[in-house]
C-alpha cells in the first residue's frame, strides 16, 4: 500500500525537532474530534485505569466496555479485587479471553494490598513490578492515572510514528526514542491520549488517510512509499486464529466451570470431535497456569 504523493502538498520531512512541534500543535488542534467516549478516560481512580489497562492488551476497545464497568462494580478498589477468590475474578473476567490476565491481576491487587497498603504505585519502576504489567501498561497507568510525563506506545501509536513521523519501518528503541522526543512537556497524558485516539480511528492497520485529519502532517502520506507501519516498533504481534484453536477449548472449559465443577468426563464429551489428547493438553495447561484445580476427576475454578 502507498498512498500517492500530492505534488501541491509542502513536503514533510522529519529532520529536527520544530517538525515534531508543528505535528504536536496540530494534534492537539483535531484532539477534541478524535475523543472516545469510553468510561475510563480521564478517569480520577487509578485502580480503574489499570483494570483497563490490562483488560485492554490483545483485546479490542469494543470488547472491553462492558467488562469493565461489571469488574469495577463487583472489585471498586485492589483490596476487592485481591480479597476475592481468583473464581470470582475469573468468573468476572468472561468474554474477554486470555484468562492469565485475570490471575495476573488478581496477584496484582493482593501486591497492592500488602505493599503498597492498597494504593496503586504511582512510578512506572514500580507499576513495572506488578504481575502483568508491562512496559506499555506501566507507562499507561503512570500517564493516565498520576500525569507523569512518560510516553505511550503501543500498537496504535506505532504505526503514526512509522507513518506520520518517520515514514520507514522502527526498530523498538527508535520509536521508544522517538516517542519520547516527542512528548511535550506539559499535559503529557492528553497528548499520550490523543495518540492512541488517532491511531485507533484513522491509523488503523487499513489506514483512512481520506479521512484523517493529520494527513498533512503524515510523511508517508505526503511522499508515500511502502507501507511503514507493518511489523513496526517490535508492539504489534499478529495473533493466531481462535477458531478451533486451543485458546477457544481454554475458554470452553472455563465458561462450563464459571457455572459449576465438572469432571474430566464431562468435559470432554463436550469437546465433541476433538482429540482426547488435545483436550487433555488444554486441561493441563489450565492447572499449570493455576486457573483450574482438580481433587480425584472433578474440576472447578481456582480458588471456588
Amino acid at each position: 500500500m502507498s498512498p500517492p504523493r500530492r505534488d501541491n502538498a509542502p513536503t514533510v520531512t522529519t529532520s529536527g525537532r520544530n517538525d515534531y512541534a508543528a505535528f504536536r500543535r496540530e494534534l492537539r488542534r483535531v484532539a477534541p474530534n478524535l475523543t472516545r467516549p469510553l468510561p475510563w478516560i480521564n478517569h480520577e481512580v487509578p485502580w480503574a485505569v489499570l483494570v483497563s489497562e490490562v483488560m485492554l492488551q490483545q483485546t479490542q476497545t469494543s470488547r472491553v466496555e462492558e467488562p469493565w464497568k461489571q469488574f469495577m462494580t463487583l472489585f471498586p478498589t485492589p483490596n476487592d479485587c485481591a480479597n476475592a477468590p481468583l473464581s470470582a475474578v475469573v468468573t468476572a473476567w468472561k468474554g474477554l479471553g486470555y484468562h492469565r490476565r485475570a490471575k495476573a491481576l488478581h496477584e496484582a491487587a493482593r501486591m497492592i494490598r500488602d505493599e503498597f497498603a492498597g494504593e496503586v504505585p504511582n512510578e512506572v519502576e514500580q507499576l513495572r513490578r506488578l504481575p502483568g504489567v508491562g512496559d506499555y501498561t506501566a507507562n499507561a497507568v503512570a500517564s493516565f492515572a498520576f500525569h507523569r510525563p512518560v510516553a505511550v506506545l503501543d500498537t496504535n501509536v506505532g504505526r503514526v510514528l512509522a507513518r506520520a513521523l518517520a515514514n520507514r519501518r522502527l526498530r523498538p528503541l527508535e520509536a521508544r526514542s522517538l516517542a519520547a522526543d516527542l512528548l511535550p512537556r506539559k499535559n503529557s497524558e492528553s497528548f499520550n491520549q490523543a495518540m492512541l485516539d488517532l491511531g485507533a480511528q484513522f491509523c488503523r492497520a487499513k489506514p483512512r488517510c481520506e479521512e484523517c485529519p493529520m494527513a498533512q502532517h503524515c510523511a508517508w502520506r505526503q511522499c508515500g512509499g511502502d507501507d511503514p507501519a507493518p511489523l513496526s516498533a517490535g508492539v504489534s504481534r499478529p495473533q493466531s486464529r481462535f477458531d478451533g484453536s486451543n485458546r477457544q477449548l481454554r475458554g470452553r472449559v472455563l465458561n462450563a466451570l464459571r457455572e459449576r465443577p465438572h469432571s474430566r468426563r464431562q468435559l470432554l464429551a463436550s469437546f465433541d470431535g476433538v482429540e482426547p489428547l488435545r483436550c487433555n493438553e488444554v486441561l493441563t495447561s489450565l492447572e499449570r497456569d493455576g486457573l483450574i484445580t482438580r481433587v480425584a476427576q472433578l474440576y472447578s475454578l481456582a480458588g471456588n
